[in-house]
């Protein structure tokens, strides 16, 4: 080995080993970072713009189109964001689309407080990181039961040549970055379930001084 090679080899190890100090601030902005994008999109579900938005998604989930009146005819009341069409946004409420968004929402923003309580009880923290897991695999499933998340032929005009699989549409390339959030999910319950056993351990560990050292006191 060259000095200039044994000179490279210690600069990876040191940088390496000041990166390794770095797990725990990784963990609390990885946990930060689902808590804001879960309590975040999930408020905005309270707003019409946004139910509109994931009626595709609800409409054809074999989860989640119970929920709606007609989950066949969300396709002619579709609303562009920032736009208001006084009848499609009927249509929303006829058949409970906005009553579901909110239910959807504080599921997510539910999801959130739970990952946040795990500085308080990491045992809330497991289930809402199982939540974030659970979620996850919901919102990847509308890649195969939404149509609207791959590019599909216009209405009118000249198709492309890029249709159907693999070319995800807007909503898909939103949908596809939840494989992210899924593996977030695992780590983050990793996570939450050690330092659940840490704290219980500790705990049966100070139970036990304090048995010993009332055995002793009474042996005094």
């Amino acid at each position: 080995m060259t000095a200039g090679t044994a000179a490279g080899t210690g600069l990876i190890e040191s940088f390496a080993r000041r990166v390794t100090a770095l797990d725990r601030l990784a963990m609390t902005l990885l946990r930060v970072g689902v808590i804001i994008v879960f309590v975040w999109i999930g408020a905005l579900k309270w707003f019409k713009y946004e139910a509109d938005g994931i009626i595709p998604f609800v409409a054809n989930s074999p989860f989640m189109r119970w929920m709606i009146g007609d989950p066949d005819g969300y396709k002619a009341h579709m609303n562009a964001e920032g736009v208001l069409n006084a009848t499609n946004r009927a249509w929303h409420e006829a058949n409970a689309t906005y009553p579901v968004a909110i239910f959807v929402g504080v599921t997510i923003v539910g999801i959130g407080l739970l990952l946040a309580a795990h500085w308080m009880r990491p045992e809330l923290g497991m289930l809402g990181a199982l939540g974030v897991i659970g979620f996850s695999f919901i919102t990847l499933s509308f890649l195969v039961t939404t149509p609207e998340t791959w590019v599909s032929a216009p209405a009118e005009g000249v198709a492309d040549a890029d249709l159907g699989f693999p070319y995800l549409s807007a909503r898909g390339r939103l949908v596809v970055k939840d494989c992210i959030q899924m593996g977030a999910g695992f780590v983050l319950l990793v996570d939450s379930a050690r330092a659940t056993l840490r704290r219980r351990e500790a705990s049966r560990a100070r139970a036990e001084s304090d048995d010993v050292r009332l055995r002793d006191e009474v042996a005094a």
